[in-house]
């Protein structure tokens, strides 16, 4: 049986009337799913509002950008196939030293370097791909932490390429596009990342509504029976990692070009675990979870570590435990409900 037959066969909802030929029912489903809802648009409309309504805050503003595509990436493997991994972060640095070395060396066109970092870390992607389509997920973690530990060591043991625990030193990138010169106020720098995260995410949703994006979300929730209906997963599993490496990649390029720097701290395992923290705040499986989840958390990080310097990572922490046992979603609702009553009081 192929995999359009199958699709064809699971994909229709359960109210699809009697008279819908069986051929149109899924393709009906998937335009109705990717259709735009008034809070996409208010979503990018903030954002891209936010370039000129705070123009002291582009830096923050940039990080945020920075941190909603690299979740984003991890959001295609854990959200909709189910990957949990503990070693992201690996993607991400190897992204951001391919950008820095190539500037380094005299490649300093911005775009360019976004291109050559996604190929490569979507190379060692899919070659890693392949460690992780055996097995539970207890395993899946640990070679997704050990692929991670293996890159940080050589990046920290090849100090006379990658700069070692000193970092990267001399990346200085030029105009993008030959047009646009880097600030020292982040204006640039937002505008970019958001422009990249912006055609990113048209790409992701694209994806994660088509076909291939519903046989993913058949193999997370049960692999055996997407199996037995045809659905090839190992391919799929690999397609989706591979994706979600050049994305991280991206990310990382982003990064090294906006702040100028590649250091050993990129490939931490608090990189990947931070991604983790924001798909828990935002949700997982309709991708704004990690654009949301990115904006709360860089927010809380920044407001908190104003507030209490040394004490921030337990309020974090504290917010966190909150989070899970009152459930976000009932959380969400509350905030409306004061919202709605505060509204109505000055009213």
């Amino acid at each position: 049986m192929s995999d359009a037959s199958t699709l064809n066969g699971a994909a229709a909802p359960s109210g699809t009337p009697s008279g819908t030929p069986a051929s149109t029912a899924p393709r009906d489903f998937l335009i109705g799913k990717s259709r735009w809802k008034p809070a996409e648009f208010a979503f990018w409309a903030v954002a891209v509002g936010a370039l000129f309504a705070l123009p002291d805050r582009h830096l923050l503003l940039n990080e945020i950008a920075i941190l909603g595509l690299f979740t984003l990436s991890l959001d295609l493997i854990l959200g909709f196939a189910g990957i949990v991994s503990l070693g992201h972060a690996a993607f991400l640095g190897i992204g951001a030293y391919a950008a820095g070395l190539l500037t380094k060396h005299g490649v300093s066109e911005p775009l360019t370097g976004l291109l050559a970092a996604g190929a490569l870390a979507g190379a060692v992607g899919f070659l890693s791909s392949f460690l992780i389509l055996r097995g539970t997920d207890l395993t899946r973690l640990m070679v997704t932490l050990g692929v991670a530990l293996i890159f940080h060591e050589l990046a920290n043991r090849l100090d006379w390429i990658t700069g070692g625990a000193d970092g990267l030193l001399g990346v200085a990138p030029g105009p993008i596009a030959g047009l646009f010169e880097f600030d020292i106020f982040g204006t640039t720098a937002y505008a970019y990342s958001l422009a990249v995260l912006f055609v990113l995410f048209l790409l992701a949703r694209r994806i994660v509504h088509s076909p291939f994006g519903l046989s993913l979300r058949a193999l997370k929730d049960n692999r055996l029976r997407a199996g037995s209906l045809g659905i090839a997963s190992a391919r799929r599993i690999v397609a989706v990692y591979t994706l979600a490496a050049v994305y991280a990649g991206i990310a990382g390029a982003l990064l090294t070009q906006t702040t100028q720097f590649v250091s050993l701290e990129i490939l931490d395992f608090a990189r990947s675990a931070d991604a983790l923290l924001v798909l828990v705040i935002g949700g997982t499986g309709y991708l704004y979870g990690g654009l949301v989840g990115a904006v709360a958390f860089t927010l809380l990080k920044d407001g908190l570590s104003a507030i209490t310097p040394a004490y921030w990572l337990f309020w974090m922490g504290l917010f966190l435990v909150v989070l899970v046992l009152v459930g976000r979603d009932r959380m969400v609702e509350r905030v409306r409900g004061l919202l709605a009553r505060a509204v109505g009081r000055r009213a």
